[in-house]
């Protein structure tokens, strides 16, 4: 989604003045690289200047949507050759994606929001490339992982992100009870259809354990509910079940963690 909290104009301008100086700069695409391009979660301003200009300057844009994709183009004013590239499709297309890169083309992937390859596509597309000893570059840029580990107000000296939970209950179940046991925060994204269910397992799970739960990150609508999985379940009603969401999972605390080594121990 593109919404910008009222300030496009602002952002198209931003953009255009910003690829303007990176132009004087001398910057240039290195021929026969894949660009790893990171597009807004949610507010356009956020995109990079860089970003811009690699996407203004590749000879294809491989898109998740490329509709979406498009629109945001059209709003920066970038004409430029756009191809999908999603789950389905993904490794039937990496052939002729690694003969263009040896033919000298660039290439920039980008996803619907964030980072490409942070479940998103992108990674067998990455592997190949390296395999292939071509050039893989990031074009750094909005993540909803970082933003929702940096507003959770839990631990941020060690994290795992795990990607999506299983849709299916005893699945789902099974994976939290493993992924209790670290000591690090946890960051997993979630589908609002299924945050309901998720938020009555990690009650199970977690128990009063803090946990976070980020929503719309960078939209008009933002919003971060903190407290035990059953206070968040609590606060999370009809008209808030909807938008993209992150939970943020605190660790296991220290002496829990020795009990349960200790228990391990005793039961080896």
């Amino acid at each position: 989604m593109l919404p910008c909290g009222g300030s496009f104009e602002e952002a198209r301008r931003g953009a255009h003045r910003g690829a303007g100086a990176m132009s004087a700069t001398g910057f240039t695409l290195a021929a026969g690289t894949l660009y790893l391009v990171a597009t807004p979660i949610g507010h356009l301003s956020d995109i990079t200047h860089r970003a811009l200009e690699v996407l203004s300057k590749v000879d294809v844009i491989a898109a998740e949507d490329t509709r979406r994709t498009r629109r945001l183009l059209e709003h920066f004013g970038i004409d430029a050759t756009v191809t999908k590239l999603f789950e389905h499709n993904e490794r039937a297309r990496i052939p002729g994606f690694i003969g263009r890169l040896q033919e000298g083309a660039t290439i920039a992937v980008v996803t619907d929001a964030g980072s490409p390859g942070i479940s998103d596509p992108g990674f067998p597309l990455v592997r190949a490339v390296i395999e292939a000893g071509l050039r893989v570059e990031s074009i750094p840029g909005p993540s909803a992982v970082i933003s929702a580990l940096q507003v959770s107000g839990l631990p941020t000296d060690a994290f795992s992100f795990v990607g999506f939970l299983p849709p299916r209950p005893g699945a789902r179940r099974h994976r939290l009870e493993a992924l209790s046991e670290r000591r690090e925060t946890v960051v997993v994204f979630e589908s609002p259809h299924r945050i309901e269910r998720c938020l009555v397992d990690l009650e199970a799970v977690w128990g009063v354990r803090p946990i976070a739960l980020a929503r719309e990150l960078t939209k008009t609508h933002e919003e971060v509910l903190r407290g035990s999985a059953a206070e968040i379940r609590a606060m999370l009603t009809a008209d808030k079940r909807r938008g993209e969401m992150v939970l943020v999972l605190s660790g296991l605390p220290r002496r829990e963690a020795r009990k349960a080594a200790m228990r391990r121990e005793a039961e080896s």
